[in-house]
């Protein structure tokens, strides 16, 4: 069997439906070979768009996402892309074209170390060798899928495509550095399931922190068995909304995101940090903790600065609530912790900055117009920090945002694979003036797929976090303006048509009639950024 074919054959037998990317000459026969096995190669506007909409493919689906880029640019350009598969933990392979072997380490036009690149942006990077297709494809996707998961990079040299794959040896496979993000964490606690229960059984005033890894492995079912008997209060970190409903006893908010502060009644109080599923790649646990004991409990160790005592239960999510059980812990750890008021201070703001027109509006507004079953998908800006809060998704694959990449120009392409790969749901996707500017020309993407996906451009015409956070620094607050005027001036862009609002009536009436059209639409709300200076706490 050729390489291509043998390659899609691979693929195809995994479940994989799309392949993301940019394609290169050398990539024709993959294409090729994809379109033979049933999978189609899904043409994007950048690179890093690509990398993106496969690594959201893996959490909606459970199925590793694909992303390919050519040589060079596009290589670097895939590569900002992958580095949201690593820190998002998402399982996904990066194909790139490469120089062939009778050009490495030659000067050739778009020739860079490939390897090199993708070193520390990848949990493995391998070069693809004619006699060891087999063991590599097979070891990619045992590395991308294990625990954390994350992508691998194969390079694919330009002249192998169309030669006869082989089932030898790998070679040229090379991992990240011991210690680095993208492996797994060095541990400096211990890990005593005795000593976990005597701090559980000790504790007087436990507070719940939950994270990504517990979103990745859906507890809902056992953390709200747990609640019934044992009522403790809960935080968790943005990626993990949806784990506990709003309207739980137990929920207190979200660390990180807007109006956090208010939380520290609650934190601030606890002796005693239960982490389940707590991912610190969103948020450090000592940014936020007083100076008491953690019991950790992860699919992998966790890295802390000396000094703070932990216990940390490897495991999966069955074995954490059985050490839970083991403990004893029952009862009401609610009482007299600040919970009902530290929800009612956040609530009581929101529902001041609802009553006139801005970004709390505006949320609102889609609360109130937008199914629960709707699919959000958020970038990264101001408006992250409002949503992280206030928005309220039923289950965490509700609301899908980065917050370990973190980078702007996620929400749209977010919102192309979920509207791929759900095809029956409300996919909206929420960016800012900047965000939108990064991913733009993903709008002729949609379109040209006809993807029932609506774009919701909260567009206060800078980069609002960014000068927020120049007034903390008392400095001046320059180079920051996005816009002057109008964002699009226009009833349409790229073909897609534009409906405006500059107050919350229009905004409603935007909302339905861009839900009533057919295929992608986009909304651009117009608001003044003030607000987000009461709303985003500094860290």
């Amino acid at each position: 069997m050729k390489i291509a074919d043998y390659t899609a054959k691979v693929l195809s037998d995994r479940g994989v439906r799309y392949v993301f990317g940019v394609p290169g000459g050398p990539s024709i026969p993959y294409m090729e070979a994809w379109r033979n096995k049933g999978i189609e190669f899904i043409l994007t506007s950048h690179e890093a768009s690509a990398a993106m909409m496969a690594g959201i493919t893996s959490r909606l689906t459970g199925v590793t996402g694909v992303c390919h880029a050519t040589f060079g640019p596009g290589a670097v350009n895939l590569a900002s892309g992958v580095g949201c598969s690593l820190l998002d933990r998402m399982p996904v392979l990066a194909f790139t074209s490469e120089v062939p072997d009778r050009m490495a380490g030659r000067t050739t036009q778009m020739g860079i170390d490939h390897q090199q690149l993708f070193r520390s942006l990848t949990k493995s990077t391998m070069r693809l060798t004619q006699a060891g297709v087999a063991e590599a494809l097979k070891r990619s996707l045992t590395i991308a899928d294990e625990e954390l998961p994350g992508p691998v990079h194969i390079g694919l040299p330009s002249d192998i495509a169309l030669k006869e794959a082989g089932d030898g040896k790998a070679e040229n496979a090379a991992s990240c550095p011991e210690g680095f993000t993208a492996g797994k964490p060095r541990s400096t606690g211990t890990g005593s399931v005795k000593e976990a229960v005597r701090l559980l059984k000790e504790s007087k005033k436990p507070l719940i922190a939950l994270g990504l890894t517990a979103a990745r492995l859906g507890i809902s079912p056992m953390l709200g068995n747990f609640l019934k008997t044992t009522s403790v209060p809960v935080v968790m970190t943005p990626m993990a909304k949806g784990i506990l409903h709003y309207d739980d006893q137990c929920y207190c908010g979200v660390l990180f995101h807007a109006l956090s502060d208010r939380l520290r009644q609650v934190t601030g109080a606890c002796d005693l940090i239960i982490g389940i599923g707590y991912d610190p790649v969103e948020y450090n646990y000592e940014s936020w903790m007083p100076d008491v004991s953690i019991v950790h409990f992860g699919t992998t160790d966790v890295d802390m600065p000396q000094g703070v005592r932990t216990v940390v239960i490897k495991g999966y999510p069955e074995r954490w609530f059985e050490v839970l059980s083991e403990s004893g812990m029952s009862g009401d750890f609610l009482s007299g912790r600040g919970v009902d008021k530290a929800r009612r201070e956040i609530e009581d703001i929101f529902s001041e900055l609802a009553t006139r027109w801005g970004p709390v509006n505006v949320m609102k507004v889609m609360r109130e117009e937008l199914s629960a079953e709707t699919i959000l998908t958020c970038d990264v800006g101001s408006h992250l920090h409002l949503a992280g809060q206030y928005w309220q998704p039923p289950e965490p694959d509700r609301m899908l945002i980065t917050n370990g990449w973190s980078t702007m120009g996620f929400g749209i392409p977010a919102g192309i694979a979920a509207a791929l790969n759900i095809p029956d749901s409300t996919v909206v996707a929420v960016t800012g003036d900047g965000g939108f500017l990064m991913s733009a020309g993903e709008i002729m993407t949609a379109r040209r797929y006809n993807l029932n996906m609506k774009v919701v451009v909260i567009a206060d015409r800078e980069l609002n976090l960014i000068k927020v956070k120049q007034s903390w620094y008392n400095t001046d607050q320059y180079g920051t303006g996005v816009i002057n005027g109008d964002m699009f001036g226009s009833d349409s862009f790229l073909g897609v048509p534009v409906f405006d609002a500059a107050e919350d009536t229009a905004f409603r009436t935007a909302i339905r009639s861009a839900l009533a059209f057919k295929g992608p639409a986009i909304i651009c709300a117009t608001v003044p950024g003030e607000d987000y200076y009461k709303l985003i706490v500094r860290q």
